[in-house]
């Protein structure tokens, strides 16, 4: 019976490990979401504003 204990363990791992490598091969989804692109160039536009220097400032 313990042999039979030890020999679940590696096949509950190599279970384990095709469920891993089915999921981590699967395609990627197309997200297609125009208004969250939308929303990442505002957010770029922002900080870009946000982080230019001023003219004689001294950096802060």
């Amino acid at each position: 019976m313990a042999a039979l204990a030890w020999l679940i363990i590696p096949v509950v791992a190599a279970i384990a490990a095709m469920i891993w490598a089915g999921w981590a091969a699967r395609t990627p989804r197309a997200t297609g979401d125009p208004a969250s692109l939308a929303e990442h160039q505002r957010f770029r536009a922002a900080m870009e504003r946000s982080t230019a220097t001023v003219p004689g400032g001294n950096g802060q």
